[in-house]
């Protein structure tokens, strides 16, 4: 029997017999080969928690996630489009999601889905350089999933740009991408320092085992 409830806390992200689910915004199309589950005349697709770190903090108890119908999101380290594609599910039509990523052999494979959905734009950017893609509009909420040592300051350095003024922020921090020779813990540490410059800090979770030495931090702009 299939049992189906609402993530009270979050908007737009539901559990199915214990699983994550999305409300698919494209009926009848996957993006990564997801479980697809019909109910009452709607679609749901399964968010994998080891496919996506967003996915993963959620299963670990994040107790903020500030994603929710029509924002407008700033994604750096778009990759594919795997969260993107959930991100998407959730923002709706009225909703708007920039999508950076740096790599045009990985930002083809998001091409046919962002033409689907219509609120994805993918930008061939460098995260570490905003003022190239300055035109941005504000937005409502960063997300940063880059695995290089300045992934902290890349998210200030865009937030400062763009981010709407006591609106949000979110970080899958990769430990080993910054020291491979400290403990993931004194990483974290270290990160919240730089991020508190900017940020306050609302939330944070680590995301073994569905990610080895990721941290994940929910941010709100000072």
């Amino acid at each position: 029997m299939t049992k189906m409830k609402s993530q009270q806390k979050f908007e737009g992200i539901f559990w199915i017999n214990n699983r994550l689910f999305t409300k698919n915004l494209v009926p009848d199309e996957r993006v990564y080969g997801e479980k697809i589950i019909k109910m009452k005349q709607e679609e749901f697709r399964e968010w994998d928690p080891r496919r996506s770190k967003p996915a993963a903090a959620i299963y670990k108890n994040l107790h903020q996630f500030p994603v929710w119908k029509g924002m407008k999101i700033l994604y750096l380290g778009a990759a594919s489009g795997t969260t993107v594609s959930h991100f998407s599910d959730i923002i709706g039509k009225e909703g708007l999601i920039y999508a950076i990523e740096i790599s045009e052999r990985v930002l083809r494979d998001l091409l046919p889905h962002a033409e689907k959905r219509k609120n994805i734009v993918p930008l061939l950017m460098d995260a570490r350089l905003p003022e190239n893609y300055r035109w941005v509009e504000e937005v409502d909420l960063v997300y940063a999933d880059v695995a290089i040592k300045d992934q902290s300051e890349i998210l200030v350095r865009n937030s400062k740009m763009f981010l709407k003024p006591n609106s949000f922020a979110m970080i899958a921090i990769k430990a080993r991408s910054i020291d491979v020779t400290q403990r993931p813990r004194e990483v974290y540490k270290q990160q919240r320092k730089i991020l508190e410059n900017f940020f306050h800090v609302i939330d944070f979770v680590t995301l073994e085992p569905y990610e080895r030495d990721h941290g994940f931090f929910v941010l709100k702009r000072k």
